[in-house]
């Protein structure tokens, strides 16, 4: 190869190097849409004791997914707009979704006084589970039961699946923070955590 044909060749490989590196900081850059990184959330100094493995993501809307009341009528997270939501995905077969669910009716004891807290308490239980499923919220009030006889919301949410699941809401019905895993949500941090959601 000729010295120019060298030359050119080597400008060509530092070029598309350049391109390639551009492009991986672009994408870097833009990762939350904006063109700029984005700002931890203050939401994440919560991530302690038993709320360690919380997940603080860059706010999104709440799928507009339809799940079920006790009574079978339609329910969307926009209902619970202007309301801080406290949803949890659980189901009878998952004993960390059992263990936790008293912490999570202590939560609801705990703020029952308030008109803009919700904890929703969704089951994933289908067909012969339903009434299991049922009486086993009965005996943690003041939780109501809902249900998705459909199995699909663990996977419209940032933990994909993970159940236990629950996803904390702002008053706009964006998804705030979300925990995979069993979690004691009657403790001094969970109650920090809401406090502070509470007071936006």
């Amino acid at each position: 190869m000729s010295g120019s044909k060298q030359t050119l060749a080597g400008v060509a490989t530092v070029l598309a190097l350049a391109v390639v590196i551009g492009g991986a900081a672009m994408l870097y850059a833009n990762r939350d849409g904006g063109g700029k990184e984005s700002a931890p959330s203050a939401l994440s100094v919560h991530a302690k004791g038993s709320l360690s493995k919380l997940l603080t993501p860059a706010p999104t809307p709440a799928p507009d997914y339809v799940f079920k009341d006790a009574e079978g009528r339609d329910v969307r997270f926009n209902d619970f707009k202007g309301r801080v939501a406290v949803v949890n995905l659980w189901a009878t077969w998952c004993a960390p979704c059992k263990i936790e669910m008293p912490t999570l009716a202590a939560l609801a004891e705990h703020y029952k006084d308030r008109d803009d807290l919700a904890v929703v308490t969704i089951s994933m239980d289908v067909d012969k589970a339903v009434p299991e499923a049922r009486a086993f919220i009965a005996e943690h009030p003041p939780l109501a039961y809902y249900a998705d006889p459909k199995f699909q919301l663990p996977f419209e949410f940032p933990g994909k699946g993970a159940m236990p699941q629950t996803i904390l809401l702002d008053r706009q019905g964006h998804v705030r923070a979300v925990l995979t895993g069993e979690a004691d949500w009657a403790s001094e941090e969970a109650k920090a955590l809401i406090d502070a959601l509470l007071a936006e």
